[in-house]
C-alpha cells in the first residue's frame, strides 16, 4: 500500500506539471480564457487550463496506481464524464440546465451501475438505509458537493486550497481504515493539486475552471460516501460534512439566502463566505488564509470527533453555521473592519527582517545542494523500478536543458521535485542502526533548512518570493503531519516524508526565484540525484 500511495502522488505531481505549461500556450487558441467581467474581479484574460491539467493528471495515475477494486471503473467513467461537461463548460458557457444534466450522469454512473450509496444515515441508528431512501439522498448529497466547490471558486487558490485540506482528512481517515483504494485516490488529487496551486495562488497564472471544481467536489463526496460505507470504513456521515468542510455549509448558506430572498438559487451573486470577508476589509491573501484556518479546524473536528455521536457532531457542524449566519448579517449591516485591508499584517516585523531577507536564502544556496549531494549515498537498496524511472527522468531533463534553454527552470523542477521525492522515500526506508548519526545529522540539517526556508518567505522584499497562502497550507502540513497520532511505522510517505518533501520543494521554489542566473546549477544537482538513483539501483 505504502508504495501504490507515493507513487499515485508523485505520478500525479509530474503530469500536472507537465502538462501546466503546453497547456497554458494552447488556451488562447483553444478558447480556454477566463475573461474578466460580471461577478469575476482578475484583471485580464487568464487561462482557465487547470482542471484538465490536475484532472488528467489524478485519473491517469489513479488508474496506473489504484488497485483492483468493483468500485474503480465506475467511478473513474463517472469522473471522465463529469470532467467532460466541465471542459464543454469551460469553453462554451453551458446554462444551469446542461450543467445539471452532465452531473446527473455522472452521478446515476457511479451510484447505480458502481453501487456508491449511503448505506447508513445520521439518527438511524445503524439500520441499513432502504434503497427508496438512500439513493435519492446519496445523488442529493453528490450532485450538492459537485456544486459547493465550483460555488466557492472566487479567489485565487481558494477552491484548490481548500479541496487539498479536505482530501488530506479524507487520506487520514482512509489510513486508520485501512483503506488502500481511497487511499490512492487521495492521493492521485493531492499530487495533482500540489502541482496545480503553485500556479493558482495569487496572483494566478490559470484557474481551474468548471472542469476542475465539478471533478474535486464529485470525487470529495464520493469517498465521504465510501468512508461511510460499514463494509469499508466505520465513520459516520456527518463525520464527512465536517470533512468537506465550509465549501458545502457556504453553500447551502447562500443558497437558503437566496431563496429566502425570493431569487434562485442557480444565480450566482456576491454572497459566498469569501465576498463577505472581501466585504469586512480583509484583503485578498487575508481572505484566503482565514478561510484555509476555518477549513483546517473544520477537517481538524472531523477527525477528533470520528467516535462521537451525530448528535454532537451536528451540533458543532450547526454551530459553523450560525457562525456564518453572523458573518451574513454583519455585511449586509454594512460592519467594516478598520484595518485598511491589512488584518493580519505585522509591518514591524517586516521592518526588522531587512537582514534575514538577504542572508537566509544565501545560506540555503549552500545548504540545499549539500544535503541533496550526500542524501544520493544514504539509500540502504534502491528498486529497479525507481532506478529505471530516476534514469527516463535523468535522460529527460538533460535533454530539455541542453535542447530547449528557453523552459530550462521547468526541467530543473521537474527533476528536482521528482528525484527529492525518490530519494526522501528510499531515505526513510534505511532501518540500520549503523547509519542513525547520519539519519540524524539529515533530520538537523533539514530542521536548519525550515527555519530559513520560513525566514526567506515571512521576510522576502519585492518580487524574489511573494509569500502566497499555499506557502501558509504547506508549512501548516509540514508541522502538522509528522505529529498525527496512530502512525504506523511502514508508513512514512504519511508523516515525516510529507513534511521533509514540502520544506524541499519550497526550498527549490524560493532558490529558483531567488537565484535565477544559476537555474543551470541546479539543474546540475537534479541530474545528480537522477543519475545517482540509477546507479545505486544496479550496484
Amino acid at each position: 500500500m505504502t508504495t501504490g500511495v507515493f507513487f499515485s502522488f508523485i505520478t500525479s505531481l509530474f503530469i500536472c506539471m507537465a502538462l501546466v505549461p503546453p497547456l497554458q500556450l494552447a488556451a488562447g487558441r483553444l478558447r480556454f480564457m477566463d475573461v474578466p467581467g460580471g461577478r469575476k474581479a482578475h484583471a485580464g484574460p487568464i487561462p482557465r487550463i487547470g482542471g484538465i491539467a490536475f484532472g488528467s493528471a489524478a485519473l491517469l495515475s489513479i488508474l496506473f496506481w489504484v488497485p483492483q477494486d468493483s468500485v474503480v471503473a465506475p467511478i473513474l467513467l463517472s469522473a471522465l464524464v463529469i470532467l467532460g461537461f466541465g471542459i464543454w463548460d469551460d469553453r462554451a458557457g453551458l446554462n444551469y440546465k446542461t450543467k445539471l444534466a452532465g452531473q446527473l450522469i455522472a452521478v446515476f454512473i457511479v451510484v447505480v451501475i458502481g453501487g456508491v450509496r449511503l448505506e447508513q444515515l445520521p439518527f438511524l441508528f445503524e439500520m441499513d438505509t432502504p434503497l427508496w431512501l438512500g439513493i435519492p439522498v446519496t445523488v442529493l448529497f453528490l450532485i450538492g458537493a459537485t456544486n459547493a466547490v465550483n460555488l466557492s471558486d472566487g479567489l485565487d487558490g481558494l477552491a484548490g486550497g481548500l479541496a487539498f485540506l479536505s482530501f488530506a482528512g479524507i487520506a487520514y481517515l482512509a489510513y486508520l481504515s485501512h483503506d488502500a483504494t481511497v487511499l490512492i485516490f487521495v492521493a492521485g488529487f493531492l499530487g495533482a493539486l500540489l502541482g496545480f496551486l503553485r500556479y493558482n495562488t495569487y496572483p494566478a497564472r490559470i484557474f481551474m475552471g468548471d472542469a476542475g471544481s465539478q471533478l474535486l467536489g464529485l470525487f470529495m463526496g464520493i469517498l465521504v460516501i465510501m468512508l461511510s460505507d460499514p463494509s469499508r470504513a466505520p465513520f459516520s456521515l456527518s463525520v464527512g460534512l465536517l470533512i468537506l468542510g465550509l465549501p458545502f455549509l457556504d453553500t447551502l448558506a447562500v443558497m437558503g439566502h437566496r431563496l429566502a430572498k425570493g431569487g434562485s438559487p442557480f444565480i450566482g451573486d456576491r454572497n459566498h463566505v469569501h465576498h463577505r470577508l472581501l466585504a469586512l476589509g480583509f484583503s485578498h491573501h487575508e481572505a484566503v488564509i482565514v478561510i484555509y484556518a476555518i477549513q483546517a479546524v473544520m477537517v481538524g473536528l472531523g477527525y477528533l470527533l470520528r467516535w462521537q455521536s451525530d448528535v454532537l457532531i451536528l451540533a458543532i457542524y450547526f454551530g459553523f453555521a450560525v457562525g456564518m449566519f453572523a458573518l451574513f448579517l454583519a455585511t449586509e449591516r454594512g460592519v467594516v473592519l478598520p484595518t485598511g485591508g491589512r488584518v493580519l499584517s505585522d509591518t514591524k516585523l517586516v521592518r526588522m527582517g531587512v537582514w534575514l531577507s538577504d542572508m537566509a536564502p544565501r545560506y540555503l544556496a549552500v545548504i540545499v545542494p549539500l544535503f541533496l549531494i550526500m542524501n544520493v549515498f544514504l539509500p540502504g537498496r534502491v528498486p529497479m523500478d525507481v532506478g529505471y524511472a530516476a534514469i527516463s527522468l535523468f535522460t529527460l531533463v538533460l535533454g530539455g536543458l541542453w535542447l530547449v534553454p528557453k523552459h530550462r527552470p521547468l526541467f530543473v523542477r521537474c527533476g528536482l521535485y521528482v528525484g527529492t521525492a525518490f530519494l526522501m522515500y528510499m531515505s526513510e526506508q534505511v532501518e540500520s542502526p549503523s547509519i542513525w548519526s547520519i539519519y540524524v545529522t539529515q533530520n538537523v540539517m533539514l530542521a536548519f533548512i525550515a527555519v530559513l526556508v520560513l525566514l526567506s518567505m515571512r521576510f522576502s522584499r519585492g518580487n524574489r518570493f511573494q509569500t502566497t497562502p499555499l506557502d501558509y497550507l504547506m508549512v501548516f502540513f509540514a508541522l502538522i503531519i509528522p505529529l498525527l497520532p496512530e502512525m504506523r511505522a511502514d508508513m512514512p510517505t504519511l508523516s515525516i516524508l510529507a513534511g521533509k518533501l514540502i520544506v524541499l520543494y519550497f526550498s527549490f521554489e524560493l532558490l529558483l526565484h531567488t537565484f535565477s542566473d544559476r537555474v543551470r546549477q541546479l539543474g546540475f544537482v537534479s541530474l545528480w540525484i537522477l543519475f545517482g538513483l540509477g546507479v545505486r539501483a544496479w550496484m
